[in-house]
């Protein structure tokens, strides 16, 4: 009887050191588990960074300069027909404060036919963000972008004579974006004391918009390397790029973009 009592109680003991070392692999593997997924997100952004600086090394202010002094702002032609819309790709979501404070969504884009509220933009009337929703889309938006004071007067040379061929021909905006990457200004106070001396345009169809923070990422999405020359597109209603031209405009290039701009509004 003795023997059968302490057979059993040696059992117990040893089923219960195998159950304790179970829990203790389980929980060893789910630790292990937890640090490897950390470690690999960490050797991602570090990887990520790295490349970012490596990217930002090579191409410098000086660098900038130098290539505008031998082309004047103008990398490239700009497109003589519209791009088709197969090939358009989608202009990058960006986010943007107007003088007023209000938080502009670029691009516009159209709701879907079956007017689902949960796709695209809409407006949110608790923090008077104006976003594509309650407010009309355009049929066509001009969106001149500008990294560096220097070149506002180059987005000018295009917006102001589209202004002047379509403000009264059709649904049309023109949005002039300066991005402000200085964190200072960046700061909430401050950037809202920005705002409030900045001039707001008296043309409902022009907007001059400011994009704070780091836009690097957006940059890359638009192939952008010169900051010291202006990059103008034209949006279509769904949010695609279906035009675009590089520095100062001339009057070609005014031509192919009132063409292609026609064709847009002729389409809607």
């Amino acid at each position: 009887m003795m023997r059968a009592r302490w057979a059993a109680g040696m059992l117990r003991r040893a089923s219960s050191g195998e159950a304790s070392l179970a829990a203790r692999a389980v929980f060893a593997r789910g630790f292990l588990g937890l640090n490897m997924k950390a470690s690999k997100e960490t050797i991602e952004k570090k990887e990520k960074d790295k490349a970012r600086l490596m990217d930002e090394m090579s191409r410098g202010y000086f660098a900038d300069i130098t290539e505008i002094r031998k082309n004047g702002g103008k990398l490239a032609t700009a497109n003589k027909i519209i791009i088709p819309e197969i090939a358009a790709v989608k202009f990058p979501d960006l986010s943007v404060k107007s003088p007023d404070g209000r938080t502009v969504n670029l691009p516009l884009v159209a709701p879907p036919r079956n007017d689902d509220p949960q796709t695209g933009n809409t407006v949110d009337t608790q923090n008077d963000d104006c976003k594509a929703g309650d407010m009309v889309v355009p049929d066509a938006s001009l969106v001149c972008l500008s990294f560096r004071a220097s070149s506002q007067k180059m987005a000018e040379t295009w917006s102001l004579p589209f202004l002047d061929a379509f403000s009264s021909a059709g649904n049309i905006q023109v949005y002039e974006v300066s991005f402000i990457d200085s964190w200072l200004l960046s700061s909430s106070p401050v950037r809202q004391v920005f705002l409030k001396v900045m001039t707001k345009s008296n043309n409902p169809q022009r907007h001059a918009v400011y994009a704070f923070g780091d836009h690097y990422y957006f940059r890359k999405k638009l192939h952008i390397l010169n900051l010291l020359t202006g990059y103008i597109y034209l949006v279509d209603r769904l949010g695609r790029v279906r035009w675009q031209g590089f520095g100062s405009a001339t009057q070609e290039e005014l031509s192919s973009l009132t063409a292609c701009t026609s064709i847009l509004l002729d389409g809607k």
